[in-house]
């Protein structure tokens, strides 16, 4: 077993111990995971044994990009879904090619595929020229790991023994595996929850404050791949007490901003960024405005340039400035409602 840094000679050094059919421990954009040529009997086999996995149990695998994954599962109609939700924290089960390994299918030939939102594994995948395996890199029934010290803890000396590669990406944030979602049936059934649960293409299902933030910063990383030079503006409605704050903590968060607070009383707070192309986050709260012509006298149509992300609370009662924020940035809606107590449905337009 031999350790070495995430760094430009890993995925060289990845490949040769994939090729020679050997476990490479690998950092994710969820958790540290076992990686194996997915095509290799044996090499799948000894991933099976180093989990102590049950036989029959499938595995999913990491692909680069939609034309490898075309190869391997029959996306049929639900392309447009998938290109919606990757590169993310999703693997979708769809019907097998058969191409891979069968100890990684289920019963029913089906096969859970992944374009993880994280270069380095792309990166190896598309060097590699074919899908590895993604399975957390933990024994079967115990919790994923986040470092290569907790993982090498909980290991015993012969699983030890049985990684060929580690590649160490230091501590990794604290995600949780991937949703996995089946695509075979009627309707998309969740079969393991993540951070990020949907429902159709444009809703998803919030537990906590936690996934909301997930959600949120999901949402707004698909939207600055647009690589748009109009200032994204997001229109936030919803119930008192649905989220809508927790939404603009979890995108404060995403460009490392710890102190987004509501601005009830002061209309609109900004916040200085310089991260993906943007330099401002603007935060506004509508709440307090009663008379459309009190927008005359706020001055938010100075936020509205390239280079800044709007979100706007109480998005009902932008009515008179509704025309201006259109004009000049991107709109994006987002609708928040009660579930249940618990629940909260987030809905994008």
């Amino acid at each position: 077993m031999r350790t070495i840094p995430l760094d430009e000679n890993a995925i060289h050094e990845s490949i040769k111990v994939l090729q020679s059919g050997g476990l490479v421990i690998f950092p994710s954009d969820t958790v540290y995971g076992a990686l194996v040529d997915s095509t290799n009997k044996n090499a799948v086999a000894k991933l099976i044994g180093f989990k102590n996995r049950p036989i029959g149990k499938p595995i999913s695998v990491f692909v680069s990009d939609f034309e490898m994954m075309n190869q391997y599962i029959s996306l049929g109609k639900h392309q447009t879904l998938l290109e919606k939700l990757l590169p993310g924290p999703f693997t979708v089960i769809l019907e097998s090619k058969h191409k891979t390994e069968a100890q990684l299918e289920s019963e029913r030939g089906t096969l859970g595929v992944r374009i993880p939102d994280f270069f380095p594994v792309v990166q190896l995948v598309k060097a590699f020229g074919k899908p590895v395996t993604a399975t957390s890199a933990n024994l079967s029934g115990r919790p994923a790991h986040y470092s290569v010290e907790t993982l090498l803890h909980e290991f015993p000396q012969s699983k030890k023994d049985m990684i060929d590669l580690i590649v160490d990406g230091g501590k990794l944030p604290r995600n949780k595996p991937s949703t996995v979602i089946d695509l075979t049936t009627p309707e998309i059934k969740i079969v393991r929850h993540g951070d990020v649960d949907i429902k159709d293409s444009q809703t998803f299902i919030s537990k906590s404050s936690g996934e909301t933030e997930k959600i949120a910063q999901f949402i707004i990383k698909k939207q600055l791949e647009k690589k748009s030079d109009r200032p994204l503006v997001f229109i936030l409605e919803g119930d008192m007490g649905v989220g809508k704050t927790i939404f603009v903590k979890g995108a404060g968060k995403l460009f490392d901003i710890e102190n987004i607070t509501s601005p009830t009383y002061v209309i609109s707070c900004e916040y200085k960024i310089n991260k993906w192309g943007v330099e401002q986050l603007v935060h506004c709260d509508l709440f307090n405005i009663e008379e459309s012509n009190e927008f005359k006298y706020l001055g938010l149509e100075e936020y509205i340039k390239p280079g800044n992300i709007l979100f706007m609370e109480w998005g009902e009662k932008v009515g008179p400035l509704y025309d201006l924020l259109k004009s000049k940035g991107e709109i994006i809606h987002i609708g928040m409602k009660y579930i249940n107590e618990k629940e909260r449905e987030i809905r994008i337009w």
